[in-house]
């Protein structure tokens, strides 16, 4: 191409199908997103660069002009995304803690375990083969041995895989010396649970993306990337959590739900409310994500139509569902795949949001009737935002976004009351490079969110 067309920033998100390029221009003064360009992500073929540059030229094809950019920042999920163990005392307080902190820095959590690992322990994680293992256990100044324990089980039979500690401060030292004298790599961070009435997730989150960043990502061809970028190389999903944390600071408290191929991420920024905090059983961090690894549109798409059943939503549709399932497409193309995909899609979403929400629950004694909450209190959301390719494209996607704010009928979720919730649309899919972009211009993220969010 004979035109050069000069960008501040190119962002690539190199995920595990699929490789995005956002040009961004103008990031000191009139912040301007150019445009984006996408190709198949190129594991398999053993450098994922071709992937990158293929979709440049795809940018370049779409803007008419040689794109050339100052600047490159990246975002991944390819080869698995951050595949993690996270390993502490109890389940419903060190281990929620310690996947809270994972799951917020954007990794893939593969097993966790509450308590003393065991053989059987030890064979599960030497079968998953994580990139990163956290261990957490006891609140500071409280129980010891497990920590320690867990840490000597792993060392003494052979997973020699990079640990972040975040537990009880009273066996860091401890923990250091033996992964220090076993030459395994250990980060030591500030507990994740620190005290009963308290969580403290974010130190364990950076450190997780910092570690991610430093040695983790191992795609073919991704040490030629974290040469070309300037600056670190974020997990995709916790550059969405980045985006909601900045959005959060525009807009206050909100939701971003993300139903993807193989899972479904749902993404809060909110300290809810304190009248429900007052009947909280356990703490909850501010920020928060989950991911459902069993609802996703392609790869989860027969188990979604199991949980429904074939013979109810063929009813339901109109359509015969085990037929359409046979020429089923990532991407929809008839107007019956629309359709399933449509429904699909809202049993996902609405399934995962049901998980992340908390609940109101009443216990009954001698005494009388008591009401507690239980989970994430999301009752002071004002903005429910759509991200990802399903819910920024799909024809119904208004639809499903509207059911989904009004889905507390029934007063006892998290939720507010139908009709409260704003709606907010992602309609360029930017959300993961805007998160990537807030951590070195910050100011132009929040301009580009304000002007790339539509109701």
């Amino acid at each position: 191409m004979a035109n050069i067309l000069h960008a501040d920033v190119l962002v690539a998100e190199i995920g595990s199908t699929t490789t995005l390029v956002n040009a961004f221009s103008d990031l000191d003064h009139e912040p301007r997103w150019l445009g984006q360009g996408q190709a198949p992500t190129t594991v398999l073929q053993g450098d994922v660069c071709v992937g990158l540059r293929n979709a440049v030229s795809d940018l370049s094809n779409k803007l008419g002009a040689d794109v050339q950019a100052t600047e490159m920042l990246a975002t991944s999920s390819a080869a698995g995304g951050l595949s993690m163990t996270v390993h502490g005392l109890v389940y419903d307080m060190t281990v929620k803690a310690a996947q809270a902190a994972a799951l917020g820095a954007g990794a893939v959590i593969r097993h966790a375990t509450a308590g003393k690992l065991s053989e059987f322990d030890i064979e599960d994680i030497k079968a998953i083969s994580p990139k990163l293992i956290l261990l957490a256990g006891g609140t500071d100044y409280g129980e010891r041995a497990t920590a320690v324990y867990n840490a000597q089980m792993l060392l003494d039979n052979e997973v020699r895989v990079p640990a972040i500690f975040a537990g009880n401060v009273q066996c860091q030292r401890k923990v250091e010396k033996m992964y220090a004298e076993a030459g395994v790599p250990l980060y030591v961070t500030e507990n994740v649970y620190p005290r009963l009435d308290a969580i403290n997730i974010e130190p364990a989150r950076r450190i997780i993306q910092r570690v991610f960043a430093e040695h983790i990502v191992r795609a073919p061809g991704m040490e030629k990337i974290s040469e070309m970028v300037q600056a670190p190389i974020l997990p995709t999903p916790g550059a969405v959590m980045e985006a909601a944390k900045r959005m959060y600071e525009q807009y206050g408290d909100l939701a971003v739900i993300d139903v993807g191929g193989a899972t479904t991420d749902v993404h809060s920024v909110t300290p809810g409310s304190e009248n429900i905090a007052l009947m909280a059983t356990g703490p909850e961090p501010m920020a928060k994500r989950t991911v459902e690894g069993d609802l996703g549109l392609y790869v989860n798409a027969g188990n979604l139509v199991r949980q429904i059943g074939e013979s109810a939503l063929s009813q339901e549709l109109g359509i015969d569902v085990p037929e359409v399932m046979r020429c089923y497409l990532p991407i929809p193309e008839t107007a019956e795949q629309f359709k399933l995909t449509c429904r699909l899609c809202w049993e996902a979403a609405s399934v995962a949001l049901q998980r992340h929400c908390g609940v109101l629950r009443h216990l009954y004694s001698p005494s009388g009737r008591r009401t507690v909450a239980e989970g994430k209190d999301l009752s002071e959301l004002k903005y429910l935002v759509a991200t990802g390719g399903a819910l920024t494209r799909l024809p119904q996607r208004r639809e499903i976004m509207r059911r989904l704010a009004d889905m507390n009928v029934s007063g006892m979720m998290l939720l507010p009351a139908p009709g409260k919730i704003q709606l907010l649309f992602d309609d360029n899919y930017i959300m993961a490079s805007l998160g990537v972009l807030s951590q070195s211009y910050p100011e132009a993220a929040s301009q580009l969110m304000s002007s790339c969010l539509k109701p």
